[in-house]
């Protein structure tokens, strides 16, 4: 088991080759349909007290991608994250608590200017140096948020009940940072 301790102070950058943004929709109420975000970046500060450091990430949302291009299409469009008025969402820790092995991650969250908090469930995966000599951390965290709640409000009502898309959405972040 991973030890928080193993992290040492300073800023620690996102590495986006060895990261991923995650996210999943329910679909037509009976299936679930994921996608990511391609290009994205971020820091984390750690302090002497691990609890006490921050998080900063952004995503650009026109990297959006699910596969499927008329998808994507719609995704960038103004249904969705409208591109071309907000090219960027954004989080911004607010503190870090411990619980048992795992941790909770407080943050603000930013949508097409739309500003909310959200908690993430969050694993420490470890400290480790590659091949090269730099020294990496991994992460591992998780939460669901209603996307209305940040404008994304389009949606199909369906002949059979339900809608097209979900309100709920899925995000998974799995992060490897380098120390800087």
């Amino acid at each position: 088991m991973a030890k928080i301790t193993e992290l040492t102070p300073g800023t620690w950058n996102v590495d986006q080759s060895h990261s991923a943004i995650g996210f999943s929709a329910r679909h037509l109420m009976i299936s679930k349909v994921g996608g990511r975000f391609s290009s994205f970046g971020g820091a984390i500060t750690v302090t002497d007290d691990p609890l006490a450091s921050t998080v900063h990430a952004v995503a650009d949302t026109a990297s959006v991608t699910t596969g499927d291009e008329s998808r994507d299409i719609h995704l960038k469009s103004v249904d969705f994250f409208d591109v071309d008025h907000y090219p960027t969402l954004s989080f911004v820790s607010t503190s870090i608590e411990q619980d048992g092995d795992d941790f909770r991650l407080a943050g603000l969250l930013t949508v097409k200017d739309i500003t909310k908090p959200v908690v993430f469930d969050l694993e420490f995966d470890g400290v480790s140096t590659d091949p090269w000599g730099n020294t990496k951390a991994g992460f591992s965290a998780a939460t669901e948020i209603n996307r209305k709640e940040w404008g994304l409000e389009w949606n199909v009502a369906l002949e059979t009940g339900g809608v097209l898309v979900g309100d709920k959405i899925k995000i998974q972040l799995d992060i490897e940072a380098v120390k800087a």
